[in-house]
């Protein structure tokens, strides 16, 4: 192959990946995780969310002490083992163990199940596999576990796949703001903006190992125990 093929085959091969990415991180993929809103419903509910400043603010805070310290590491982890489901199990064994409030474990895993069960049936490599671990109790199906299992299998780099982490984890609360009412279309892409410098910094930081793996973010999680006992809810947390 001469030099101009060659360089055809790699961006082909790089346009593939971005279409792979594009389609797997958009919101359209149906992942689930619609029906969450990680205790932002009940911020908005008691007034403690109720403008775009204070929706940037609760999303800077959950990507610094969730995302970058809990979901990007689980992610990277499970991604690097893709084919291991035993390593798998493991790992999705230690994030049911971290996720103390259970509105945040049942939502995680009804998302990584929903997601699983798609790419099951688009035949990704392992996917169905890991589904019938879950059906014998073997693994539990946390989504940030299950992201990184299906888009291992699917071919993305690691450095697209902790963008797409970000990028969903992101999407996920701005749609719940949106979807209350707190925050306009135009005013979430300014924060999403916003928001991208942060991101791009901490990838250019080395990931967390496992073994340090934690997060941090009370109110959050006093929120979503709290939205159990609310009386009207559009959300499942």
């Amino acid at each position: 192959m001469n030099r101009d093929g060659q360089n055809g085959s790699i961006m082909s091969g790089k346009h593939l990946s971005i279409l792979r990415s594009l389609q797997h991180g958009d919101s359209f993929f149906p992942a689930g995780a619609i029906a969450m809103s990680g205790g932002l419903e009940t911020l908005v509910d008691e007034r403690r969310i109720d403008s775009v400043q204070t929706v940037e603010d609760f999303l800077t805070g959950q990507l610094q002490c969730r995302w970058a310290t809990m979901e990007r590491p689980i992610v990277v982890a499970a991604s690097r083992t893709c084919t291991n489901l035993e390593v798998l199990c493991g790992i999705d064994a230690q994030v049911e163990a971290q996720t103390l409030a259970a509105e945040l474990r049942v939502g995680s895993v009804r998302s990584g199940r929903a997601l699983l069960q798609v790419h099951s049936s688009l035949d990704t490599n392992n996917a169905e596999e890991f589904r019938e671990m879950i059906q014998k109790d073997r693994a539990i199906g946390h989504n940030m576990v299950v992201q990184g299992l299906v888009w291992g299998n699917v071919g993305l780099s690691e450095h697209l796949i902790e963008a797409m982490s970000a990028h969903t984890f992101c999407v996920g609360l701005l749609g719940a703001s949106l979807r209350l009412g707190v925050i306009g279309h135009t005013n979430a892409q300014a924060v999403f903006g916003r928001l991208h410098e942060m991101i791009s910094g901490t990838l250019k930081e080395t990931s967390i190992p496992l073994e340090g793996v934690s997060a941090f973010s009370p109110e959050q999680e006093i929120a979503v125990m709290r939205h159990e006992n609310s009386t009207h809810r559009l959300f499942l947390n």
